[in-house]
């Protein structure tokens, strides 16, 4: 691949990627600059009451229902401020599943997929996705309420650091202070995240990575559905919209309503591998690092896979 299309490629993905960071860690900032989090937070209460977490925590998952990167990024910020410990930081981010995705019903499900599946096929799909994503938020509380303590956690006032607003600041020192801090982290992330973007690109470039998706067969034929899913699999797996056009006309006919739908999240199954590689290892490797990044990719990876299995038993049961 010359190096010009893949910086062509490249460098637009980094440059949204690292202004959703900024936007994030910025907002974090400010919010404790000028005292929102108390207010925000109450909203998240439910949540992080049980879960044992602190009560800032809850403007990063309200945070999450906007942009899950910016919710990211939060967290980040509380992570390095000392509010979150890894084990804490980990519940949160699982309790974070379902805010995401309320995000992704208002800028995909609801204006792209339902209408390309239909209205049964397409709300039986995304009310399947909604179920498994509350499922992994409730587990993330429940996990909290067992596994966190007071040495896992520490209110932002209490923090071993330097928060913005700790101190006694104008409005202007609080927003420089919080513009700061921001730039100073961008500064760590952005190239560690140019890095890893332009490997992954390369190598999903000179290499096919897809080949995976005959493993689909296998699968199919052990949950009982038809061959004709392993195309619709291998399909919806590389790309969920087209995955959609393909399978629409077969429904009804090929495909009922719920072997549809048991198809399509088994081609989310399949396509964690691809989506993981491709976009999950370069985000959050740039947000946390490889070794803290890899534990949240392996927490998220685990669970959606869990559960989706579990609702795939249940739809074809």
């Amino acid at each position: 691949m010359q190096l010009a299309a893949l910086l062509a490629d490249v460098l637009p993905r980094v440059a949204a990627v690292s202004l959703a960071i900024a936007v994030g860690l910025t907002l974090a900032n400010l919010a404790v600059a000028f005292g929102a989090v108390e207010y925000v937070a109450r909203f998240a209460k439910p949540l992080t009451g049980p879960a044992n977490l602190p009560d800032e925590v809850g403007t990063a998952i309200l945070a999450t229902t906007a942009s899950p990167t910016a919710g990211y990024g939060m967290l980040k910020e509380y992570r390095d401020a000392g509010v979150l410990d890894d084990r804490a930081t980990l519940v949160a981010v699982t309790i974070n599943t379902f805010f995401g995705f309320v995000q992704h019903i208002f800028t995909f499900y609801a204006p792209v997929l339902i209408p390309i599946l239909g209205l049964r096929v397409g709300l039986t799909y995304v009310g399947a996705r909604a179920g498994v994503s509350l499922a992994i938020t409730l587990v993330g509380v429940l996990a909290g309420a067992l596994l966190l303590t007071e040495r896992n956690v520490a209110s932002a006032t209490d923090a071993d650091v330097d928060l913005p607003g700790d101190e006694d600041q104008s409005r202007g020192e609080a927003v420089r202070d919080a513009l700061t801090k921001t730039k100073e982290k961008l500064f760590r992330i952005v190239p560690r995240l140019a890095v890893v973007y332009t490997a992954v690109v390369y190598l999903t470039t000179a290499y096919d990575v897809t080949e995976f998706t005959a493993a689909a067969a296998p699968i199919t034929d052990f949950v009982g559905l038809p061959s004709a899913s392993v195309p619709a699999i291998a399909t919806f797996a590389i790309d969920t919209t087209t995955g959609a056009i393909f399978i629409a006309p077969q429904v009804p006919g090929t495909f009922t309503a719920r072997e549809a739908v048991a198809t399509m999240l088994v081609g989310g199954i399949v396509s964690f591998a691809v989506s993981t590689f491709k976009r999950s290892i370069p985000f959050q490797y740039g947000i946390w690092g490889a070794r803290f990044g890899s534990k949240v990719i392996a927490v998220n990876v685990a669970a959606k896979v869990v559960f989706i299995a579990v609702a795939i038993a249940a739809l074809l049961a």
